[in-house]
């Protein structure tokens, strides 16, 4: 599979998070997975630490909210959306936020990169 990860249109390498927000999700092998509906920031390194998922559902009924780390996700500038290595079934497996969630709850971000073998943002 070719994947195309040059920079945006015109050149550009930054996006704002606002249009960010829509940008479709595929999985390696093209299936649409959901699109972002939100970023996580980390309040003191300002990095992005999340793209917050929105799949399933229709017209907003029944969708799911999962947070998958950033550094997962890769722009295809052929797809106008980013990929991740991650099959339909991990996904539905996926932590969500469906729990009330702590700002800073350790044992909830650890639990999320180790569902999806991520590498640590906060190192």
């Amino acid at each position: 599979m070719s994947m195309n990860t040059a920079t945006g249109p015109q050149g550009r390498t930054l996006i704002s998070a606002d249009r960010v927000e829509g940008t479709p999700v595929y999985n390696t092998t093209g299936e649409r997975l959901g699109h972002v509906e939100d970023v996580m920031l980390h309040k003191v390194s300002g990095k992005v630490a999340y793209a917050v998922i929105s799949c399933g559902g229709f017209l907003g009924l029944g969708e799911k909210y999962l947070p998958m780390p950033w550094s997962l996700l890769t722009y295809d500038t052929d797809k106008n959306g980013y990929v991740v290595p991650v099959d339909r079934a991990t996904l539905q497996e996926a932590p969500n936020f469906d729990a009330p969630v702590a700002d800073d709850d350790s044992e909830w971000r650890d639990r999320i990169h180790s569902h999806y073998n991520a590498p640590a943002y906060w190192v």
